[in-house]
């Protein structure tokens, strides 16, 4: 897509924080009438700007009161290998980040668990075996202070 102007600055904003806002009140937010609205963001939507709308979850609510951090070391980084690796860590729905790194570490994700029993079968039985896994570091989560999805966006 070509650069963003305001208006699109301000959609993406405003459906950051409220993804289910209507486009009869969005289009009021950023001044302009719903059709248009709308065309600007189907258009968001098909460029890949805006990837989807979901709903932010309570994981402790539903059961998943342990986070986790996974530092990954593989033994090649060679590109087929690291493919293997991240389309295994695809198939695991625990996995719900896996970031590839510069430096030492070759991955970090970020993993869901039930408890601790469960995180630490899921670790032995599904992580630590997984193709060309060197070494597996892990830290638990003790509190978030802070979680925001998507990116800054200036504020008009």
């Amino acid at each position: 897509m070509s650069s963003l102007d305001d208006i699109d600055r301000r959609l993406l904003a405003s459906l950051q924080n409220d993804g289910r806002m209507t486009n009869v009140d969005l289009a009021a937010e950023v001044g302009l009438t719903p059709p248009p609205c709308l065309r600007r963001v189907r258009a968001l939507e098909e460029s890949g700007v805006i990837r989807g709308y979901h709903a932010d979850l309570d994981g402790a609510k539903l059961g998943y009161t342990i986070t986790v951090f996974a530092m990954v070391s593989l033994k090649s980084q060679a590109e087929d290998a690291l493919r293997q690796f991240e389309d295994h860590m695809r198939s695991l729905p625990e996995v719900r980040e896996c970031h590839m790194l510069n430096g030492e570490i070759d991955f970090i994700l970020k993993i869901v668990s039930q408890d601790l029993q469960s995180f630490q079968e899921f670790l032995t039985s599904k992580l630590t075996p997984a193709p060309n896994v060197a070494s597996v570091k892990t830290s638990l989560t003790i509190r978030t202070a802070k979680q925001l999805p998507g990116v800054p966006l200036d504020e008009v």
